[in-house]
């Protein structure tokens, strides 16, 4: 049941809440500096729904892929009747078209900074090095875990083990294997901070053989401490900014590497890597996965950074993608010269055209042979 609600939640939230808020952040600019908008719609195809409210019409169409929002003169071959001239999209400063342009992809900065801030508020940074239990296991092999046994709780902070001061999560796994081998069977002091206060837990290590290593345990997972407001909001900007950059470097592979691997695989019997391209089918169903064991944490991590990758993606300067009518915008400002956006509309269906078969293969990949487990 959690997998479900997890993909169905993911779904929606990238078709029902980033495109409309994409959608909406162009209309939002264009109107605020008088462009005529005529159409706002998420989805595409045949029309399912539309009321108008002044001179907009708002709708939702059948195929739920993407959306649009209809300003007077951006389509080559439409007519302008001759009063709306003035507010046609050609008619207004570079400047305006470029700020209604941008405000798109910009939004979904916004969606995931807010994503980010749920994540950080209510589940704090797993990246900290700040060591704070986050589920303790009833049992380690065949018998209870220690963890469990001296009455370790989700959530406790440990400020010292033995006589190690502010453990991390790189010291304190090597710390407390290192004391198990040489003082086996002997307890462990664990100093942990709860609800404000004190506590010290005397647990003894097991040594456990993962991968062919023994180590010791205890039987805990690394959590997360909930961050503040103040350190949430940073956090999300911080993070924001990262992934913004990861989605810049990763795009260019994805095109170089990424594109040959897919058809590779695709028309051979090569497994598929962890690192492979993926669609959104993909990623919910590792979405799906993390709802499985009550993860919301990493459902909110996904969300963001997809929400991120896909206004990057937005910003490629090729038509008919935001960044493509930029570049156009770009070529405007130096030459000082009107763009024909007629001669584009062959490149615009090339790049359709590819993305769509892009996308339907990685689809087809996901359903019939899903990215592995991580």
């Amino acid at each position: 049941m959690g997998s479900v609600l997890a993909i169905v939640g993911f779904l929606a939230l990238i078709v029902f809440v980033v495109i409309p808020i994409h959608e909406l952040g162009h209309m939002l600019v264009a109107r605020r500096f008088g462009f005529k908008v005529t159409e706002y719609f998420v989805g595409f195809g045949p029309k399912l729904w539309s009321r108008k409210r002044g001179e907009i019409e708002y709708g939702i169409k059948a195929i739920p892929a993407g959306g649009y929002v209809k300003i007077a003169g951006m389509n080559p071959y439409e007519s302008v009747a001759p009063e709306d001239l003035p507010r046609a999209y050609g008619s207004k400063p570079i400047w305006q078209r470029a700020l209604v342009i941008l405000a798109g992809p910009l939004s979904h900065f916004l969606v995931g900074a807010i994503l980010f801030f749920a994540l950080f508020a209510s589940y704090g940074d797993s990246t900290s090095q700040v060591v704070v239990v986050g589920d303790v296991a009833p049992t380690l092999g065949n018998h209870p875990s220690p963890a469990s046994e001296a009455g370790l709780r989700v959530g406790d902070v440990v400020l010292r083990v033995g006589d190690l001061e502010n453990p991390t999560r790189d010291t304190l796994g090597p710390y407390v294997t290192r004391f198990a081998h040489e003082h086996p069977r002997e307890p462990l002091g664990y100093v942990i901070e709860r609800d404000g206060r004190r506590i010290t837990l005397s647990i003894v290590p097991q040594l456990v053989t993962e991968g062919g290593e023994t180590r010791g345990r205890i039987g805990f997972t690394l959590g997360a401490e909930p961050l503040s407001v103040p350190e949430a909001a940073a956090a999300s900007v911080r993070y924001v900014g990262a992934t913004a950059w990861n989605a810049v470097t990763t795009i260019p592979k994805i095109f170089s590497q990424g594109v040959g691997r897919t058809f590779s695989v695709l028309f051979s019997d090569e497994p598929r890597r962890r690192d492979d391209p993926t669609s959104l089918v993909g990623v919910s169903q590792q979405v799906g996965d993390a709802g499985e064991r009550g993860d919301w944490g990493t459902f909110l991590a996904y969300g963001a950074y997809v929400t991120i990758f896909i206004g990057i993606v937005n910003l490629i300067p090729l038509p008919p993608l935001d960044g493509g009518h930029l570049a156009l915008l770009v070529w405007e400002k130096l030459t000082g010269r009107h763009a024909d956006y007629r001669k584009l509309i062959p490149v615009s269906a090339a790049v359709i055209v590819f993305l769509s078969i892009f996308a339907i293969a990685t689809v087809f990949l996901d359903i019939t042979e899903p990215l592995p487990a991580i």
